[in-house]
């Protein structure tokens, strides 16, 4: 995402990169009510791609942070598979 947006999506900036994600937010929670699969594919992936525009804008390394956070088990109790009670 860094090699083909980083350039576009810093001069868009961080609040115009966020509701970029929102909008695509909103899309995948539309094509969650349909039975189009394709449909949902593509919104999880154009959700996953903003969401990493995001990051990169804030310099954030979200495969790293995702995995110092997650590390194969549930951040709140330690657990795999998560034993928290809802």
């Amino acid at each position: 995402m860094w090699r083909i947006y980083f350039h576009r999506d810093s001069k868009r900036g961080i609040t115009g990169t966020y509701d970029w994600l929102m909008d695509e937010v909103k899309e995948l929670g539309e094509a969650l009510k349909t039975d189009d699969k394709k449909a949902l594919e593509d919104e999880f992936a154009d959700v996953i791609a903003w969401l990493a525009s995001l990051a990169n804008v804030v310099n954030v390394d979200l495969e790293k942070a995702a995995i110092n956070k997650y590390d194969n088990k549930c951040p709140k109790c330690g657990h795999s598979p998560c034993q928290c009670t809802l």
